[in-house]
């Protein structure tokens, strides 16, 4: 990651109050406040409007997605049977890039994304260069053969993202040695490693 885009999700960690990446979260234990002059003072209190647009804002900030692509997923949630708060984050959870970054793979979202768009990994043995795309229980995420001695995955690999990353979820089986993970069935929001209170999201888009 850039020193710049490093800098970016610092201050939008500290600016939402939930650390993005590592580095954001030792810079968060350092300086556990706001960015920016007023960010000792102590705050006003935000209107309902702006608590529900913050908690929303932390969602696609921890699956790194564009707008478009939450209200696409929210929409979709919508419209599967059950609540639709755990519907959207579970449907968020099986995108290609946020398993590779639970298996291991990656240290962040957005090193993940950047492993899928160049390439380098694989579903059921086919690349897959789409960080949005769907995967279905049973199907076996992987690392394209001639990508497998690079650097960053025998990194991976040995293990060394274990530290600054959740434990692996009950949904994944993973053989991180062997650079393979299986989605054997639908996450349940509750196993899922992200701070929401996905029902004031719901509120948001239902405004």
């Amino acid at each position: 990651m850039s020193s710049t885009r490093a800098r970016r999700q610092t201050r939008l960690s500290r600016s939402l109050g939930l650390a993005l990446t590592p580095k954001a979260a030792k810079y968060m234990e350092r300086r556990p406040y706001g960015p920016g002059e007023h960010g000792r003072a102590r705050k006003k209190q935000d209107s309902d409007y702006a608590v529900r647009l913050r908690e929303k804002q932390r969602l696609r900030a921890q699956y790194g997605i564009r707008e478009a692509q939450m209200t696409r997923a929210f929409e979709e949630a919508k419209r599967t049977k059950g609540l639709t708060g755990e519907n959207l984050i579970e449907l968020l959870e099986m995108r290609l890039d946020a398993l590779v970054l639970r298996a291991g793979f990656a240290r962040t979202i957005a090193q993940a994304r950047q492993l899928v768009v160049h390439r380098h990994i694989t579903v059921d043995g086919k690349r897959v260069d789409r960080p949005s795309f769907r995967v279905a229980e049973g199907q076996l995420i992987g690392v394209h053969e001639r990508s497998e001695t690079m650097t960053p995955f025998q990194v991976a690999a040995a293990g060394a993202h274990r530290d600054v990353l959740p434990a692996v979820p009950g949904y994944l089986d993973v053989k991180l040695e062997a650079l393979q993970a299986r989605l054997v069935r639908r996450p349940k929001r509750s196993e899922v490693p992200v701070t929401c209170e996905e029902q004031l999201v719901v509120e948001y888009y239902a405004r």
